[in-house]
């Protein structure tokens, strides 16, 4: 909030308070195709928990034992070591929300939204100790609706990226994945409160009452 000031908050009431709030409510719209985490994990056999570290070494030791080939990550706010990324056979994975090397950092859409004319997309890379350095292996653009904010982009950024996530992982486990080594771009942080007002004199938003709604509906 010091950073990106008050415009800011519904991207983060939408993004992290609600959601978790929402697994405590109950479940309003019976519609909701929104199976929750752990329950499906179990239903199929997956082991599933928190972790606070993920670079520490008991979660090390729990993904060696896992039986787990590959590290996946998927909008994660932890920044992995290489000792934890080379701790299982076929290293990691990013679905990044963005088409790298450019907007590099944990608000792609956010930053591609600043341009004069955005440009949307969903990059899978290697997972290296870097931010978002990492060899590409997938890579598409995407078209989205006129008027999505940065928080719905990356919403179906990433419902994109599973039917490529899922190409990506079977090439890597028949050892005919392809890869593409790219110079990192800037690193794109957080924005700040002068970007966030700037995108608002574009009739753009980074959270909109709509995201605020989703976020309700989400449980687990």
């Amino acid at each position: 909030l010091r950073h990106s000031g008050p415009r800011f908050l519904p991207y983060l009431l939408a993004n992290f308070v609600l959601p978790r709030a929402a697994g405590v409510l109950p479940q309003r719209d019976s519609r909701a195709a929104r199976t929750p985490l752990a329950p499906l994990c179990a239903r199929l056999g997956i082991p599933a928990q928190i972790v606070a570290d993920m670079n520490s070494p008991a979660f090390r030791t729990a993904l060696r034992a896992s039986g787990a080939q590959a590290i996946v990550t998927f909008h994660c706010d932890q920044i992995l070591t290489a000792e934890t990324i080379e701790t299982l056979p076929l290293g990691g994975l990013n679905v990044h929300a963005g088409l790298l090397p450019d907007h590099r950092g944990p608000v792609p859409t956010i930053h591609a939204m600043l341009e004069a004319t955005p440009r949307f997309g969903v990059t899978i890379h290697r997972l290296v100790a870097r931010i978002d350095a990492g060899a590409i292996l997938a890579q598409a653009p995407l078209a989205l609706p006129e008027g999505v904010s940065a928080l719905d982009a990356a919403r179906r950024l990433h419902e994109a990226a599973v039917p490529m996530l899922a190409a990506v992982l079977d090439d890597l486990a028949a050892g005919r994945e392809v890869e593409r080594a790219v110079a990192p771009g800037a690193y794109c942080g957080f924005p700040t409160a002068a970007q966030l007002r700037l995108l608002a004199r574009h009739g753009r938003s980074a959270a909109g009452w709509g995201d605020l709604r989703r976020a309700l509906r989400v449980r687990g």
